[in-house]
């Protein structure tokens, strides 16, 4: 069982004025306050939710070490080449960072030759073209960009950090789909929850069984409109965003998807819409439905089914 240790101070202090600390007190202090509420076991999903919680946390502050590596390698490309990057239409992709990692300067990708096409268009699956590949090196050859030699070894240390990141970020990937399929909950049925997105959910919500209606969730996700009421006025405010941030980025996120592929979700997004919203807004109003279908399939432990969504 968990309880808070700030409550045990409270109440500890609540019942002697002395200023006295010891083992047999605080033990007997612990005891006296489990006495007064009722406290239940973890359940056997609490573990699974402490675990993915860790992981997901984790990976979210990867992803995050990722992008400002990915920040931190352009502005040394708009030094050295900076073509480079609006030719792969500002995506580092595969290709681009194979290119970056074995030629790394404009003026060693102006000197490939067709032996470095073939593996180009190995790696790319074809889909470089000898079209691109002369019109790289025609870029390469032309560029206004500065060959440095400490350019090219902060690029090779930045991509060196790039690469640990994607792989450790891979590894913990694989550990989470692990967990999450072991749970499997209801609401990995929804188009648009993968397992990433799904293992967030329930890290951070835990056991659904804890909420008593879907405005609780919607409180715990930080998703829910401010009231001011004073005197005879009452409006809604903005979308108060406590809680978990990392829980309403992936809710949010998850929507987009949902009203691209899914007919009741887009309806409803084009509804909200039509009322004058902005976009940000209307998604807010889809990630309330979507964490009330979430709701509801748990309770009823039902998979998806457009059918029966209203």
């Amino acid at each position: 069982m968990e309880i808070n240790p700030v409550l045990i101070k409270e109440y500890k202090k609540s019942t002697s004025l002395r200023r006295t600390k010891t083992d047999s007190i605080d033990c007997e202090s612990i005891a006296r306050w489990l006495m007064t509420v009722e406290y239940k076991p973890h359940s056997k999903g609490f573990y699974h939710a402490y675990s993915l919680k860790s992981l997901t946390r984790l990976r979210d502050r990867l992803v995050r070490q990722r992008s400002f590596y990915l920040i931190k390698i352009t502005n040394v490309l708009d030094h050295t080449f900076p073509e480079f990057k609006p030719f792969f239409h500002e995506r580092l992709s595969k290709t681009a960072l194979y290119l970056l990692e074995n030629y790394g300067s404009a003026e060693k990708m102006a000197r490939m030759n067709s032996v470095s096409y073939d593996k180009l268009r190995s790696i790319s699956r074809g889909k470089f073209s000898p079209q691109q590949f002369l019109e790289l090196k025609e870029l390469a050859t032309n560029t206004v960009g500065v060959n440095n030699s400490i350019f090219d070894v902060e690029l090779n240390s930045l991509l060196t950090l790039y690469k640990s990141l994607v792989k450790e970020i891979g590894t913990l990937e694989n550990e989470i789909n692990k967990l999450i399929e072991e749970v499997h909950p209801h609401y990995m049925s929804v188009p648009g929850i993968g397992p990433i997105s799904a293992a967030v959910i329930y890290s951070e919500y835990g056991d659904i069984s804890n909420f008593s209606n879907p405005g609780q969730m919607l409180a715990f996700a930080g998703i829910e409109p401010g009231i001011n009421d004073s005197g005879t006025e009452s409006h809604g405010g903005r979308m108060v965003k406590r809680g978990s941030s990392q829980l309403r980025y992936v809710l949010i996120n998850c929507c987009l998807p949902l009203i691209r592929f899914d007919i009741t979700f887009a309806t409803y997004y084009a509804k909200k819409r039509g009322e004058g919203k902005p976009h940000r807004v209307a998604i807010t109003h889809v990630a309330k439905k979507l964490v009330r279908v979430i709701y509801a399939l748990e309770r009823q432990e039902v998979d998806y089914n457009i059918q029966k969504l209203r």
